[in-house]
């Protein structure tokens, strides 16, 4: 083979302004602590940096949104083309009290959003305090707890497309249904404004406190998980089928479903991500043959296998 051939047919990265890593490992950015590297890891300076990125980038070349890697299993071989994390400019919030909404970027955590909004006395997303994620995230998959989801909060999201042109979608045009929106999977959100209602900050404090407690006592928070990994199906908890099917505490390798919730998987230290993932497959396959319900991932996977 012609070496001359070979680098001419590489696809041309753009020069960008941000932080761009050849073989970059995900692991380390993943709560599962698994998985393989990005062909291309491209922390954009801002959304102008992103935009140029994405126009002047062959467009054969794959492009991914990450944002805190809670609801994801990265597989073994890594992801090929470009993992786009957007990181601190991206992690703004500003209230607007007379209009009791939030701008927000969509590298800002739930965490960020839900104080954000306390402090300006603007209630109704109190949940998002227990969403382990950012807004980008659960802007594109509908995330939710405690009754509540995205769709209930959102205005409107701010989205760029594979080429670099951005468009703002109100909620309607999302397209939502449970944990699922219809936007393209190479779309990334970078804004997202939120409406709540008013309401006393400390009335706003304590639902939040009773939400972290409430995580705190039922959830494994404090391991190497994914978050939840099967969606509820309609009329049913994906916890109590597979405690049902008899997998509380299943392992396979280094990769267990926890004691404590069965809809989080754990990677106990040694897991792979193919562990992981081999290990909710076959909790599927017990779910299904012992109550008829073939549960959904809710947990994203990505890449290839090692």
């Amino acid at each position: 083979m012609n070496p001359a051939a070979s680098v001419a047919a590489s696809p041309v990265i753009p020069s960008v302004r941000g932080r761009l890593t050849a073989a970059a490992p995900l692991a380390p950015l993943v709560w599962f602590k698994s998985g393989g590297t990005a062909e291309w890891l491209f922390e954009p300076a801002d959304e102008q940096d992103l935009a140029g990125f994405l126009r002047d980038l062959d467009p054969a070349m794959p492009v991914m949104g990450l944002g805190l890697g809670s609801n994801l299993i990265v597989r073994d071989g890594g992801v090929p083309g470009v993992v786009v994390r957007l990181g601190k400019a991206f992690a703004r919030v500003a209230a607007d009290v007379g209009d009791l909404s939030l701008a927000c970027g969509a590298g800002a955590s739930g965490i960020l959003v839900s104080s954000t909004a306390r402090d300006a006395g603007i209630g109704g997303l109190e949940f998002l305090r227990s969403i382990p994620g950012t807004v980008g995230g659960f802007v594109r998959m509908n995330g939710g707890a405690y009754g509540r989801e995205t769709a209930d909060v959102l205005v409107h999201a701010t989205v760029m497309y594979r080429d670099g042109r951005t468009d703002t979608l109100d909620a309607a045009e999302l397209g939502y249904t449970y944990r699922h929106s219809d936007l393209p999977p190479d779309a990334i959100v970078v804004a997202a404004r939120f409406r709540g209602h008013a309401a006393d900050p400390a009335v706003i404090g304590a639902e939040m406190d009773r939400i972290a407690a409430e995580r705190e006592a039922s959830q494994p928070l404090r391991s190497r998980t994914g978050g939840s990994t099967f969606k509820n199906p309609p009329g049913e908890k994906a916890w109590a089928l597979v405690d049902r099917a008899g997998c509380r505490g299943l392992r396979r390798g280094d990769a267990q479903v926890s004691e404590k919730h069965t809809n989080f998987l754990l990677n106990l230290g040694g897991a792979t991500s193919a562990d992981i993932e081999a290990l909710g497959e076959e909790v599927r396959e017990r779910v299904l043959a012992e109550t008829g319900v073939a549960l959904e991932w809710e947990i994203q996977r990505v890449g290839v296998a090692g």
